[in-house]
């Protein structure tokens, strides 16, 4: 049988997670077609040639498995709906708030130990989904992991969140900072920002590069992770990214930081904090090591085929063990009105196909 496949996606941040995923669709035969429900993804993906315009289009389509690379997708459609996520737990809001289920997925395609253990306890209590450990279609380009592109100057990698209490971009005094510290001409910085940042903040980056800073705007930051020999970040999900390669991150007023990062507080401690990550101490490196694993312990860059494995066995498997959703009845509405799509149709078990 010939399946169809439907990559649900919001904003452009979505593309390095779905691309991956796509290859390996294509690779066995299948159908994939693309979806975006906001018009900062539309923009992303303009230039593939699979893409489906308007929810008509989607629903005409009727995709047998929904890769969902944002927060919701549509209830009104018959699909297997499958959660792959945008990012991993990143401690924006403590506790297990980041593991909000909204009712809308049959199964969680996790990334490791630090989100299967928490959504496994979830589905045991709710009993609406299926969690199955898969690892992260992101990070396949990060392995193996290698050195080839060391050069002679080390290489910072600056990354920011859009979270207002958190970013890094949107405290001029740490921009200024960092402006100051790459005109002492010792380090090479290379700085990306969360897509969701205002065009301004983007601008003011923008404004301050010189010959040892650049702006990148690119939400690829597989090449960038490689070429950098250290990271500096807020609170993002993109440090633990970074820290798979057993690379350095130095954070500012991490929400909750661990021995796995240099957390800083004082914006005179970037340049001393930055020198102490150069030189890699050990303790650090076997803390890292440790979270790396704990995070994905997957290193074979294999997980966009441990997704697409998992989600046609579980396409197939008798879910009668799980029960029907919530009803949702507001955040059914909002999706409709978001899409401008107005239906009673509302499909609440899980799809499957029965094989003859």
């Amino acid at each position: 049988m010939k399946l169809k496949f439907l990559i649900y996606i919001s904003y452009s941040y979505a593309l390095p997670i779905g691309n991956p995923l796509e290859t390996e669709i294509l690779k066995r035969g299948y159908k994939i077609n693309w979806f975006s429900d906001l018009n900062e993804g539309s923009n992303s993906i303009i230039n593939k040639k699979n893409v489906l315009q308007n929810i008509r289009e989607v629903v005409n389509y009727n995709p047998d498995i929904i890769l969902t690379i944002t927060d919701s997708v549509p209830d009104f459609i018959n699909a297997l709906k499958v959660q792959v996520f945008h990012g991993f737990p990143a401690n924006k809001r403590k506790g297990t708030d980041q593991f909000k289920i909204r009712g809308f997925f049959d199964l969680y395609c996790t990334q490791g130990s630090s989100s299967t253990n928490v959504f496994k306890e979830i589905s045991k209590k709710n009993k609406t989904f299926d969690v199955i450990e898969t690892g992260w279609s992101k990070v396949d380009p990060l392995f193996p992991l290698t050195d080839t592109d060391k050069s002679n100057i080390p290489h910072i990698l600056v990354a920011s969140t859009f979270t207002k209490q958190y970013s890094l971009a949107l405290n001029d005094n740490i921009i200024k900072e960092i402006e100051r510290i790459s005109k002492l001409k010792k380090w090479q910085f290379m700085i990306v920002l969360h897509p969701k940042l205002p065009t301004n903040v983007k601008e003011k980056i923008k404004n301050i590069q010189n010959e040892f800073l650049t702006y990148y705007d690119t939400t690829d930051l597989i090449p960038l992770f490689k070429k950098a020999d250290i990271m500096f970040s807020d609170t993002t999900s993109a440090i633990i990214e970074f820290l798979l390669q057993k690379k350095p991150v130095v954070t500012f007023n991490n929400n909750m930081p661990g021995p796995y990062l240099i957390d800083i507080s004082e914006i005179k401690e970037i340049e001393n904090s930055i020198k102490k990550a150069l030189k890699k101490p050990k303790e650090l490196i076997e803390e890292i090591d440790k979270f790396a694993k704990f995070s994905h312990a997957f290193d074979d860059g294999k997980s966009s085929e441990r997704v697409i494995d998992a989600t046609i066995s579980f396409l197939y498997k008798d879910k009668s063990y799980l029960k029907s959703k919530p009803l949702n009845l507001i955040r059914k509405y909002k999706i409709r009105k978001k899409l401008n799509y107005y239906t009673l149709k509302s499909y609440n078990k899980p799809f499957t196909i029965t094989k003859n």
